[in-house]
């Protein structure tokens, strides 16, 4: 909304936007990475819980006033601008003590111990791209600061990543940067957590794990490859809980480990692997950034039929996702993401295709037209209509042929929305599901860059 009226005032029309009380720090955070002194109309509490008569109160006497005063009165000051340290610049000497505390203390951490960005340090991971370090990939929201590589190089020596790591961490940022992957949603409400995925002969150069505990910390390039996703959008972006104000999870998720698929598995299975799905080869080093919003219980299942197996993920998966699935409804875009174990995945893929597993998916997940229609409302859309999205265009007809409340629709927009990825422990019978958040991370894919003087090859 604010990014909107921003727009809106630049042509010379004054504005004003509604803001929920608990969103008034992270609206001062836009504001300011926008450059445009912003009026804005603060509803008191959570309309969403409120009574007619206390909703109507509350517009009455506190936000209507302020809107008619942001409309007609005097505009904001513009807030005074914070002046942050050059790209290069030393800000301290000190103890590594004193350093791990002047970083908590000016939010530049995420609570965990660092590594300090020496020059010597971050002139390691530079050496490991041959781009400009002043290039700036993309001026990013929340706080309106330039992504460098420079940033990049200092954010990979922070968050605990080896020099090496460099040409993925440059290719993860700017797959999050592509407009399609909407960074500026990344502190929305519902507290969804990129999660990269690695694709390519990189995972066995660098020692990615994709057997046996794969999401677990531990595996140095798994977890800080992870990390300093966290510590981009927190450090680069501004998306932080409080005392920062730029992150508005309302109960938010820990970062995720990197993940990495299996493909030796995969191309023994005869399946293509998870980068060829995106159109890449297999020669190609690829990272994939795809955002998670609920993951699933362990999906157990076992026999030698690929249908037995399959009909459990469509149950454990519609058991999981079919509450949040509303939001793909409203936005048109859902991706479910499946991590095969490569037990079970030898099993499905010896008697079916990915494009049958998919087919599958879409068929046998349901919900009732009176279920999602209650989740969209009880979330945040009291005017929910699956007419209305049909009418737009963006669910298929079939989702409006009738008025019956308890007929059966595909939670699964589309087949091919569906996307599978073979990893985890070959010893036993576990898969697990990943959701993305619709229009927010939708899969975003960049072929990996390596410098002319690749050490790994």
């Amino acid at each position: 909304m604010l990014r909107a009226a921003a727009l809106v005032e630049k042509l010379g029309i004054p504005t004003v936007s509604i803001i929920g009380s608990a969103f008034t720090k992270q609206a001062q955070v836009v504001s300011k990475g926008l450059g445009v002194p912003l009026a804005m109309g603060v509803y008191p509490g959570t309309p969403m819980v409120d009574s007619d008569a206390v909703l109507a109160q509350k517009v009455n006497e506190h936000l209507a006033p302020e809107l008619l005063y942001g409309l007609t009165g005097k505009a904001p000051d513009q807030a005074p601008t914070e002046i942050e340290p050059l790209a290069g610049e030393i800000i301290m000497k000190a103890s590594l003590d004193e350093i791990q505390e002047h970083f908590y203390q000016q939010m530049w951490s995420d609570g965990m111990p660092i590594v300090p960005p020496t020059r010597e340090r971050v002139q390691a991971f530079l050496n490991y791209t041959d781009r400009s370090p002043s290039e700036v990939l993309a001026v990013v929201p929340q706080e309106g600061r330039q992504a460098t590589i420079h940033a990049v190089a200092v954010t990979g020596v922070l968050s605990g990543c080896r020099p090496e790591y460099m040409p993925i961490l440059i290719a993860a940022i700017e797959a999050m940067v592509d407009p399609h992957f909407r960074i500026q949603d990344c502190g929305s409400t519902p507290g969804w957590e990129p999660v990269v995925i690695v694709s390519g002969p990189i995972i066995k150069q660098l020692d990615f794990n994709h057997g046996q505990g794969m999401m677990r910390f531990g595996r140095q390039a798994n977890t800080s490859v992870g990390r300093f996703i966290r510590m981009f959008l927190r450090n680069i972006c501004g998306y932080r809980i409080p005392p920062g104000a730029g992150d508005k999870g309302s109960i938010g998720q820990s970062f995720l480990a990197a993940m990495a698929e299996d493909e030796e598995c995969a191309k023994e299975l005869g399946w293509t692997t998870f980068a060829q799905d995106k159109g890449f080869d297999l020669s190609d080093n690829v990272v994939t950034m795809h955002s998670v919003v609920s993951i699933s219980s362990p999906m157990y299942s076992a026999g030698d039929q690929a249908q037995t197996h399959v009909q459990q993920w469509a149950d454990i998966m519609g058991q999981s996702f079919t509450y949040w699935s509303h939001t793909g409804f409203k936005t048109g875009v859902w991706n479910p993401l499946i991590v095969a174990g490569p037990s079970v995945a030898k099993v499905v893929a010896s008697q079916w295709s990915k494009a049958q597993v998919r087919e599958y998916l879409y068929d046998h997940i349901k919900v009732t037209a009176r279920q999602i229609t209650h989740y969209a409302r009880m979330t945040s859309t009291p005017t929910f209509s699956l007419e209305k999205l049909v009418a737009d265009g963006i669910l298929a007809p079939e989702y409006a042929m009738s008025d019956d409340p308890d007929r059966l629709l595909n939670v699964i927009l589309h087949p091919d929305m569906v996307e599978i990825l073979i990893a985890g422990d070959p010893g036993r019978n576990q898969s697990r599901a990943y959701m993305g958040n619709h229009i927010q991370g939708p899969p975003t894919s960049r072929k990996v860059v390596l410098p002319k003087h690749w050490p790994f090859a």
